[in-house]
Order: structure tokens, then sequence, then C-alpha cells
């Protein structure tokens, strides 16, 4: 990802569904919010902001890897957002856990303890968000053995 802008644009397409145009020949997305408000349509506005901070750690491990010359796919990664209300009583999301699962045992990876020590500092998206929200990220080989 460069320096500089992002722009999209948001459509209402019916009561809460809203349809998102991110341009540059991207496929549009509807998004909704889940009943009683909305229809569950589409990702609702917290799934996606959980996507994000998933699909961002994912790249940021993939990236590191590859630097490498290593081949870990294919990855997978779970994400759980807690929502809750703050001391206002507002709904916020309060903590997101992560876990990502490597397609190979960890053995056939070189350089692994210096990504795994890294790889987080460079995902844009839960940087930025994690001043606000706790992320908490696990990474597990295709074993299931816990490596972070």
């Amino acid at each position: 990802m460069s320096d500089g802008h992002i722009s999209l644009r948001l459509v209402q397409a019916e009561d809460y569904a809203f349809d998102v145009d991110f341009g540059d020949g991207v496929a549009a997305l509807r998004v909704d919010e889940p009943p009683p408000l909305g229809q569950g349509a589409g990702p609702s506005p917290v799934q996606l902001l959980a996507a994000a901070v998933g699909n961002c750690l994912s790249a940021s491990l993939l990236f590191a890897l590859r630097k490498f010359k290593q081949q870990p796919e294919p990855i997978r990664t779970e994400v759980t957002a807690e929502v809750g209300r703050n001391a206002d009583g507002r709904l916020r999301v309060l903590g997101m856990q992560v876990t990502l699962t490597l397609g190979v045992p960890a053995a056939q990876l070189q350089h692994l303890d210096r990504v795994l020590g890294g790889f987080e500092a460079y995902c844009t998206v839960t940087q930025s968000v994690a001043g606000a929200i706790p992320v908490t990220v696990s990474v597990r080989d295709a074993d299931g053995e816990v490596l972070k």
C-alpha cells in the first residue's frame, strides 16, 4: 500500500443497506445492518472491521514470509470481535482476537522466529485500530502448534 488517500462511495439501496463503490474496477459490495435494524443482506460494519484486521494481518504475515522465499500457503485466519456496551451504555467493539494458521508445519519454514517477531508492525489496519481496540494475535502452524 502506498501513501495517499483512499476514497470510496456508499449509496443507500434501501433501509440500512448500502452499496459500497470502491472505484477502480473493484466489485461493489452490499453492506447492511443485522436485524432488527436491517435485513443482514451483507456484512455489517463490525464484520467489515474484523475482516479488515484479519486480512491485513494475513497479508502482512504472508509478505514477511515471502521476503524469505517461504511458502506458508494456504493461510487461514479467524477473527472474533467482542461487541458490548461501554461506560455510557453504547455498543462498541471491545476487543478482537485473531488466530492465523499457516498451511504448513513450522519445521518447513525458515526464519520463522524473525517473521513472527515483526510482521504485526507492518499491518496498517491493525496498528491503526489497536490504539482504540485491543487486538490479540496468535499464530499456529498446520499441525496446530502455537507459534505466537
